[in-house]
């Protein structure tokens, strides 16, 4: 027997209870010739995050229809960990965005800062690719 926990939520319990954290560590094969992690890998990290937790919040489908300003105000070099926080932050009626930070932290160090911050909007859809309430 399985239970649907999510049916009695609010919306704010729901986006607590879907706020997503991931940690990675840096290695060179990430990193450019400056030795600071691609700008496009990060993106790509920042979308999975963001599908991860739009999908535990609704617990739909979901398509990435679009990322908003995505700025990167701190180099992240190799060497370091970084944590990606994925939450949502507007729910529609079939679209929902999902702002992304990245925190940046010394390995050997208590030293951390925020590195990049973006939002990614997504779309929920049916088996048949047709867009679908969000919630309901």
């Amino acid at each position: 027997m399985t239970m649907n926990i999510t049916a009695n939520l609010s919306i704010e319990e729901r986006i607590e209870q879907s706020e997503t954290h991931i940690f990675k560590a840096v290695f060179p094969n990430t990193t450019n010739h400056y030795d600071t992690l691609y700008g496009g890998t990060a993106m790509a990290l920042m979308d999975e995050v963001a599908f991860i937790a739009g999908t535990r919040f609704c617990r739909k489908r979901l398509v990435t229809v679009s990322s908003d300003r995505i700025d990167f105000t701190k180099p992240i070099p190799a060497g370091t960990i970084v944590e990606l926080i994925g939450k949502v932050v507007h729910v529609g009626r079939t679209s929902l965005k999902v702002e992304v930070e990245i925190f940046v932290e010394q390995m050997y160090h208590d030293h951390r800062e925020l590195a990049i911050k973006g939002t990614f909007t997504f779309v929920a859809i049916d088996e048949h690719k047709n867009p679908v309430p969000v919630l309901g």
